[in-house]
């Protein structure tokens, strides 16, 4: 018999990224556990209320969603131990300006310039509904057909709510071919 746990998400975990943004001309960086995809086509970048770059966000309705790699881990980390409204985290990463205007982790083996479409507002949470203008990727992590490979990327996975980081496991099949057999 299952145990009522509450309400308690249990979709994790999820890749850890970097969340860029314009604040004052400059780069502000955020680590951010909370996204998902909504469809082919949209991604939602959940933000707490009291995020510094949250309002920035608001009026340009741009990002970067930066993903986390074991070697960038440590910046990630402090990208997310502090405010960007009490420490000036513009020289954290290197970066450059993506073509959609956002802030792009140099060091990030993929990112994601998004166009916020909408904001859906829970309690506590600014949650940006994001359409993808462009995503780069580093040669080593695509396929010979040019698709992400999870296996060379080997992005850093957040786990909740032991606020713990994860390394990504192994492959256990194809989707799709288990129901397939027998």
């Amino acid at each position: 018999m299952k145990k009522n746990i509450g309400n308690g998400l249990a979709l994790y975990p999820t890749p850890l990224v970097v969340v860029g943004a314009m604040v004052d001309g400059k780069p502000n960086w955020l680590l951010v556990g909370h996204l998902g995809i909504m469809g082919h086509d949209h991604v939602m970048v959940s933000l707490a209320k009291p995020h510094y770059t949250n309002q920035e966000i608001r009026e340009t309705k741009k990002l970067s969603i930066n993903i986390v790699d074991e070697a960038m881990l440590a910046k990630a980390d402090h990208a997310g131990c502090v405010s960007g409204s009490k420490e000036d985290k513009s020289g954290l990463f290197e970066y450059t300006m993506g073509e959609a205007g956002t802030p792009v982790i140099t060091q990030a083996p993929v990112v994601m310039e998004c166009d916020v479409e909408d904001i859906y507002e829970t309690k506590g949470f600014d949650n940006f509904i994001c359409t993808i203008a462009n995503t780069y990727a580093e040669e080593e992590v695509l396929t010979e057909e040019g698709k992400l490979d999870y296996r060379s990327l080997k992005p850093v996975l957040f786990e909740m709510p032991t606020y713990e980081y994860l390394r990504t496991g192994d492959v256990i099949g194809k989707c799709m071919s288990f129901g397939k057999q027998g």
